[in-house]
């Protein structure tokens, strides 16, 4: 299928299938011609991304996904133990590098000067303007 036969089959414009395949949510091959030639199953994988779309997941969570969500039942499960493995880790590391910013700013704080000991801010002298 051509590009803009499956922006027609799916109701998604051309702009927006050359974005996924940018980002590796579609794949296509190439004719002789250059032109981009899609599977006809990519029709169901664009209406699924459009969906998830909606649902307001990111094009990169969304990558992550769709093997989970094409795989065949029985393999499903394996596919999702790897995908929440690979988010508890990443959500760990997040924890982690807040923890690190916090620890940061406590010290900082610690090392500022208590705002009772800090004299008042001096208002600078006016300086007469010779206007002639």
């Amino acid at each position: 299928m051509r590009i803009g036969e499956v922006a027609a089959a799916s109701g998604v414009s051309t702009r927006s299938l050359r974005y996924y395949e940018e980002h590796g949510l579609i794949r296509s091959e190439r004719t002789p011609g250059g032109w981009r030639d899609f599977d006809s199953s990519t029709v169901e994988r664009v209406v699924m991304i459009q969906h998830l779309f909606a649902a307001g997941l990111s094009s990169s969570t969304v990558n992550e996904l769709l093997p989970c969500l094409e795989a065949p039942p029985e393999e499903r499960t394996g596919v999702m133990e790897e995908l929440l493995a690979r988010e508890v880790e990443r959500l760990e590391a997040k924890r982690r590098d807040i923890d690190r910013e916090i620890d940061t700013l406590r010290a900082l704080r610690g090392e500022m000067t208590p705002a009772g000991d800090v004299p008042p801010a001096r208002t600078p002298a006016r300086v007469p303007h010779d206007w002639s």
